[in-house]
Order: C-alpha cells, then sequence, then structure tokens
C-alpha cells in the first residue's frame, strides 16, 4: 500500500489474499449481487455487465447522501472485474468529499488456488486524505471476508450468470 507522507497526488489502497479456491469460485463471489452483499455492501441495480451502472449506499455526511454511484468498467470473467467509485460533494471536507475513483478485482491462479488482487484507484490527495485513510482500512477488512462466502459458493450449482 502506498504511504501519503501527506504528499498531494493520486493515491492507490492494494490489498492481496490468497485463497484455496479457483478463480471461478471467487469471480462468481465478486460478480453476484446477493453475495456482494454479503462482504461489502447491497447494491442497488448491479450486474456484471460493462456499461452497468449501480450504487451502493452508506452513511451521509453534511451535502453528500451517501450514495456510492458506480459503473462496470471491465469484465474479463475470471481474471478481471473493475468499477468506477464515486461520491461525496465538493461542499464537504473530510468524510464525504468529492471521490472519483476505480475498484479493480485481479485474478491469478496458483498452485493452492487463487490470488485476489484488489486496487482501488485513484485518491486524489489531499483532498482524499479521509476517504484514503479509512477505506485503506476497510478493504483490508472486506477482502478476508470473503473466504468464508467460498465454501458455500462452491457447494452451490452454478446458476450462470445474473
Amino acid at each position: 500500500m502506498n504511504g501519503t507522507g501527506g504528499m498531494p497526488g493520486s493515491r492507490s489502497i492494494v490489498v492481496e489474499e490468497n485463497f484455496p479456491h479457483s478463480p471461478e469460485v471467487i469471480w462468481r463471489a465478486l460478480t453476484d449481487g446477493a453475495l456482494i452483499a454479503r462482504f461489502l455492501m447491497p447494491p442497488t441495480g448491479f450486474r456484471p455487465v460493462a456499461g452497468t451502472r449501480f450504487t451502493f449506499q452508506t452513511k451521509a455526511a453534511g451535502a453528500w447522501d451517501g450514495t456510492i454511484h458506480c459503473e462496470v468498467l471491465e469484465v474479463v470473467p475470471n481474471k478481471r472485474f473493475s468499477y468506477s467509485w464515486k461520491g461525496g460533494d465538493d461542499a464537504n471536507t473530510g468524510y464525504g468529499s468529492r471521490l472519483d475513483t476505480v475498484v479493480t478485482w485481479t485474478l491469478a491462479p496458483t498452485t493452492q488456488g487463487t490470488r485476489l488482487r484488489l486496487v482501488h484507484s485513484g485518491f486524489d490527495l489531499p483532498r482524499n486524505e479521509t476517504a484514503y485513510a479509512n477505506m485503506s482500512g476497510g478493504w483490508k477488512t472486506v477482502v478476508p471476508r470473503i473466504s468464508p462466502l467460498l465454501d458455500d459458493v462452491q457447494q452451490a450449482p452454478d446458476e450462470g450468470e445474473q
């Protein structure tokens, strides 16, 4: 993960985790709205199709209503999935300041399963300092929460894409 050092510029959060499951199993957890709700937040209007716009809802602050606006940017089944992550308001400082970032999940098969790499990029410092600090810790908690879902996914019959 990048350190901020209080310097202006764009920063990214990077979290990697190894799972003893195939990329296909992890892919399903990342692209199924009901499963996303279990490890992150419930998405509204989500489909794993490029161009799909969807939202997450979090705590409101100041002039921001707490809605995170997302758009699916890239879908490479079992390999790479990315979406925009935008929210906040220009009138806010600290929590709820304007945020225009991208979340990218990359899956790489390993001899023991899959390496999952999350990159949340585009934090504009110092404006997004609070979001960067909060989400740096948040993603470190969220990514491991995928693990308990994977045994359920592996045992469930494949219902195809939504």
